[in-house]
């Protein structure tokens, strides 16, 4: 075949580059230009990477330098140094800037602003000992953002924009053995950043590798692997389209044909759960390049997305490129980190959100496994500002810049087995571009489907995509009663973006997921997403919008991710990884029965074994394998439990079964927990505690059983020899992003709602202290200044001697239009750092995000039992516990409680904007909840359901107090 290019880059290889400095402000792709072509990381032609350390100047202005500095003998030895890849302002020169969707510069499309922020690089090389002396040259660009003018030897070769796409420039003709000068002139701004408006940080510089590749005579320019799967016969047919003639090996299926001729085989399929990759090989006249060949059929049938005659379910993530130190500038073994916790988190999708990664990731999706939703380099979601006045991709001018990032991303990224979909962007309205560029992508390659979200009537799509859709209205999705065009009522459904993992959360998604797993037209989701991107700082820990003092930014809303900027699993990954766990254990723990349904969508259970456990108040007392059939996908099967242990009688006990790796597989150790369920047999004996005691009244405390409390007020001051502080009715929680909402929702945003009440600076009223002759009984109204709603609260004290109960009711007064945020007690203890407890765990839990707790016994201390939200917020709640000790105290609830202990207080962790604000007190402060407010994902996305709302109403719930079992 011959190399298939758009009409813009055409266009774009008409003329020379612009005189001066107009090129930053002109519309076009660049000029000087290579067709782009499929990327690949090796042959046997030589390459030298031009990574490393190179020289920078800075100017704050496009004009402030002459272009003397790309002639050979220019003296930079006074200019910074810089790695490269790299960002120049994460190595000391300038300062990052994030802001969401607003620009932050004017927006008068296509001018940026005078202040230009320019860097200047040097790289001086000589090549290698070999390097042949025939044949051309080129230098890749894998990543530049935004705008890039390029020397070598003094000889301006071109300029390009499009941020996140490889450019290649022709050098044979301009290298010498020694003394190499390559001189590139990056620029922040350019009309390339009105469509690279991404969210996310905006960082100049040449952040992915540089390099530079021997072209032999007869070498490859470029190539299409076909390479399609058919489910009823078994057989692949593969057809390898190369420009320049050559032949095609694939030793494994015994192939060896001409390129561009099709042969058929019988072969094992490739799929995001077995990724079965043939190596083979393409050879021209002058080049090997090694292949990695996975057979698939993507089509569209039934109204489904259908891959290898299977309707697939996307269980995804969206990801953005980010390391907390190097920005965007991933290294390979970063990208295989962040493969790694995708598949032992039962991940099977990525979108590259908003645009083309660096192109090993999608080798290592190959590898590993994972469906890919490839998207453009293309946003211009700050035109919303002016009701999309304006927008490039309804402005015929822009046209062929659209069009060459779309050329670009589907040339680089053809050959990958994973990607099942090319997304023409993200946020960027509607237009006569984004048409444009499905016509060509579609006409390029009719393999694969493809996606945009924001075009909701599917006039250039295949999918209906929707981003942030509420449970409900995605039930009527479901239901196919949500109305739209014809077109669209006949296509999948897939959220391209939900459940907003911003700080504690995102709640919801067990919810969501049943949805998806019930309306076959519901094709699953993408949570938004992958990593906080942080940046590490010495003084806040990790930096985030504002902290560099930009003038425009959004704050925290950068950190919304499933992991830490250190790559540390948060609560959200761990109980995302349980929602959408491959297989579904469900059992009756009286009949000893386990139901087994095979969740995967190609796979059987043949990789997993299966163990059964058995717990005696949370502690496992024996355990075995569980023999469970290798069901095919969809396929169900019950399993009988041996009989229980020992009768323990008067005791809690429960079931265990897990699916567990039954070999070391490519991306998980034997032995790792992939799905696993919880069942209970008998349930807990109630805690009790007989009034046997009576009040002892003194002059300046009242003792009652081992207690003591102040005679004035009633307040407790210890339990056996443990001093107590401070105990009283809370209902605060530092509020968390999801209770703050996003400003531009319409819907209830509680937070705010909490904080204008009051709820944050509750006072207390003592009504009454009563004896009795066998109670202390205090009565108060807690409630807000200025407001006339209220909580009566009672407080009953009994004791048995030995043991202290506490029961609290309370009954709302007035009005109350808005649900709780939290209600129990609070109370302080000092010198307490371990912490034992009966009840989920082993990590933090709330109503809406409880799926992954499970009942045990665990230990822990109380600085472990906190979670490193990078802004500090309501966080470490454990769920559904029987009993805690910690500090000399044992505290049993009735019913089971939300435990939570910190060493400092709601209020100063409200208060923190940074880790760093948090300071360890000598205090720990627990709080025993009746209740918590559900989580949601209002950051973005949708509230808490109304099922988890904590609403004003009576209550009454108790704690035993001792000091000893």
């Amino acid at each position: 075949m011959s190399f298939r290019t758009s009409p813009a880059l055409e266009w774009a290889r008409a003329g020379g580059p612009p005189s001066d400095v107009d090129y930053v402000e002109d519309v076009s792709p660049g000029s000087g230009a290579l067709p782009p072509r499929a990327w690949y990381a090796t042959s046997d032609a030589k390459a030298l990477s031009l990574n490393g350390s190179w020289r920078l100047r800075v100017s704050a202005t496009i004009d402030a330098e002459d272009d003397a500095f790309a002639e050979e003998g220019y003296d930079a030895g006074d200019w910074a140094e810089v790695q490269v890849p790299g960002h120049w302002v994460l190595q000391g020169h300038g300062s990052p800037i994030y802001t969401n969707h607003l620009y932050p510069f004017p927006v008068d499309p296509p001018h940026v602003p005078t202040e230009n922020p320019t860097g200047d690089h040097l790289r001086v090389f000589d090549l290698p000992e070999g390097w042949p002396a025939d044949g051309g040259a080129v230098v890749r660009f894998d990543g530049v953002e935004s705008c890039a003018r390029v020397w070598l030897n003094g000889t301006d070769i071109g300029e390009f924009k499009g941020s996140r796409l490889p450019h290649e420039f022709a050098v044979g003709h301009l290298l010498k053995p020694k003394g190499n000068v390559l001189a590139v002139r990056v620029h922040q701004w350019s009309a390339g950043s009105y469509l690279e408006d991404q969210d996310q940080w905006w960082l100049p510089g040449i952040f992915r590798d540089v390099t530079l590749l021997h072209r032999p005579a007869g070498s490859v320019l470029d190539f299409f692997v076909h390479a399609d799967y058919d489910h009823v016969t078994g057989e692949g047919t593969l057809r390898v389209d190369s420009d320049v003639d050559g032949r095609v090996t694939v030793p494994a299926l015994d192939i060896d044909v001409a390129t561009g001729e099709p042969v058929t085989v019988a072969v094992q399929p490739w799929n995001a759960e077995t990724p079965r990759l043939y190596d083979g090989e393409l050879v021209t006249g002058g080049e090997r390049v090694p292949l990695r060949i996975g057979f698939r059929t993507i089509v569209l049938e039934d109204g489904l997305i259908k891959v290898n005659g299977r309707a697939i379910l996307f269980k995804g993530v969206n990801r953005h490129e980010w390391h907390p130190e190097k920005g965007r500038a991933l290294d390979l073994e970063t990208m295989r980190e962040d493969v790694l916790l995708m598949k032992r988190h039962n991940l099977n999708a990525v979108r590259t959100s908003h645009y083309p990664p660096h192109p090993a990731f999608l080798d290592l999706c190959d590898e590993y496994g994972l469906w890919v939703i490839d998207e453009c380099d293309l946003e211009t979601h700050g035109f919303t500002e002016q009701d999309w006045r304006d927008n490039p991709v309804d402005d015929d001018r822009w046209t062929p810049a659209l069009l060459d990032r779309a050329a670009r991303m589907v040339e680089r990224d053809k050959n990958h087995p994973s990607i099942v979909f090319w997304s023409l962007g993200n946020e960027a309205g509607t237009g006569r571009g984004l048409t444009a560029m499905a016509e060509w992508i579609h006409g390029r390659d009719s393999s694969r489907l493809v996606h945009y979200e924001g075009d909701w009537n599917c006039r250039d799509t295949d999918v209906y995509s929707r981003m942030y859709a509420n449970h409900a209205e995605v039930e009527r999705i479901g239901q196919e009663l949500d109305g739209g065009t014809h077109k669209r009522r006949q296509l999948p459904f897939i959220q391209c973006e939900y459940g907003h993992a911003m700080g504690n959360g995102p709640g919801g998604l067990a919810d969501y997921q049943a949805l998806f797993d019930g309306y076959d037209r519901l094709q699953g989701g993408f949570i938004w997403e992958w990593i906080d991107h942080g940046i590490t700082h010495p003084e806040l820990g990790y930096a985030y919008g504002g902290d560099f003092g930009e003038e425009l930014h959004d704050g925290n809303f950068v950190c919304d991710g499933l992991i830490f900027p250190d790559r540390t699993p948060s609560p959200g990954l761990v109980e995302y990884k349980k929602v959408i766990e491959p297989v579904r254990i469900e059992g009756d723990g009286a009949d000893g029965t386990v139901r087994v349904t095979n969740k995967y969508d190609f796979a059987d259970l043949s990789a997993l074994a299966f163990e059964w456990s058995y717990q005696v108040e949370g502690e496992t007392v024996e355990s075995g394998s569980l023999s469970v059939p290798a069901l095919n996908p969809g396929e169900t099967a019950e399993v009988k439990l041996p009989e229980p242990p020992a009768d323990h009688r008067g005791a809690e006990t429960q079931w265990t079964v897990r699916a567990l790796l039954a070999q070391d597989s490519s991306w998980g150790p034997m032995g790792h927990v992939v799905a696993w369920g919880q069942f209970p047999v008998a349930a807990r004996p109630v805690p009790s505690v007989s009034a046997t005691d009576a009040p002892v009244p003194g002059e300046r405390q009242i003792t009652l059983g081992p207690a003591s409390f102040d005679a004035r007020t009633g307040a407790l001051r210890s339990v056996g020899g443990v001093s107590v502080e401070g105990l009283r009715l809370d209902v605060w929680r530092a509020t968390t992003d999801n209770d703050e909402g996003a400003e531009w929702q319409t819907d209830t945003r509680y937070g705010v709602l909490w904080r204008a009440l009051g709820l944050h600076r509750m006072q207390h009223r003592l009504d009454a202290v009563e004896l009795s002759d066998d109670a202390l009984t205090v009565r108060t109204r807690v409630s807000p200044a200025a407001r006339e709603v209220g909580l009566a609260t009672v407080y009953r004290w009994t004791s048995d001697g030995d043991k202290l109960k506490l029961t609290v009711s309370v009954a709302p007064e007035g009005d109350w239009t808005v649900p709780l945020p939290r209600l129990g007690i609070r109370l302080g203890l000092a010198e307490a750092d371990a912490v034992e407890w009966f009840g989920g765990g082993p990590g933090e839990a709330y109503p809406d995000t409880r799926t992954a707790s499970i009942v045990g016994r665990w230990r822990s201390t109380v600085d472990s039992l906190q979670t490193p939200y990078v802004r500090p917020q309501e966080n470490g709640a454990r769920a559904d516990v029987r009993w805690a000790e910690i500090g000399g105290l044992r505290i049993e609830g009735d019913p089971e409680f939300w435990f939570t202990a910190r060493r400092w207080t709601t209020e100063q962790l409200d208060a923190a904007t940074h880790r760093t604000d948090l300071t360890p007190g000598e205090t720990v402060w627990v709080n025993l909840d009746h209740g918590q407010h559900g989580i949601g994902s209002q950051s973005c996305g949708p509230g808490p359901l109304p099922q988890y709302h904590l609403k004003a109403e009576s209550a009454q719930f108790s704690f035993v107090f001792s000091t000893g079992r």
